[in-house]
């Protein structure tokens, strides 16, 4: 089984538009929030890969809307890794609606190159292939 986590949230006033239904554009910001917890909890932070000089750049996202999240609803997005390639990691997520009323909200895909300080892209250090599980 892939490695995967689940980061509950409620959507914050400041997500949504005038009629209280979250912008489209956060859900990239949930995936994110996802990601960044997957990567925690495989065992670094993604500050200290950026302290290594590992940075985790977003090549490619695809996000497919099912139905729409509102104002203080409360959100679980689950994330989990699908492939690692020695520049590449690919991730999938699935937001759901814990309440009020149970829904599958959307489901996505990116893929995150590993770049250099520089922009450069650089193969991913052994450690953190292995961390990955590639």
């Amino acid at each position: 089984m892939s490695p995967h986590v689940s980061a509950p949230f409620r959507v914050r006033y400041g997500e949504t538009d005038q009629m209280g239904v979250a912008y489209h554009a956060n859900y990239l910001l949930w995936c994110e929030i996802g990601r960044t917890e997957l990567i925690r909890e495989l065992g670094v932070s993604y500050a200290e890969l950026e302290a290594r000089g590992i940075f985790l750049a977003v090549a490619e996202a695809a996000l497919r809307y099912r139905e729409a999240a509102r104002y203080d609803d409360l959100i679980r997005v689950e994330t989990r890794l699908e492939s690692v390639r020695s520049r590449a990691i690919a991730f999938a997520y699935d937001v759901h609606r814990l309440e009020p009323a149970p829904a599958r909200l959307a489901s996505a895909h990116t893929t995150l190159v590993s770049i250099d300080g520089d922009g450069r892209p650089r193969k991913l250090p052994a450690d953190v292939l292995e961390m990955f599980g590639g």
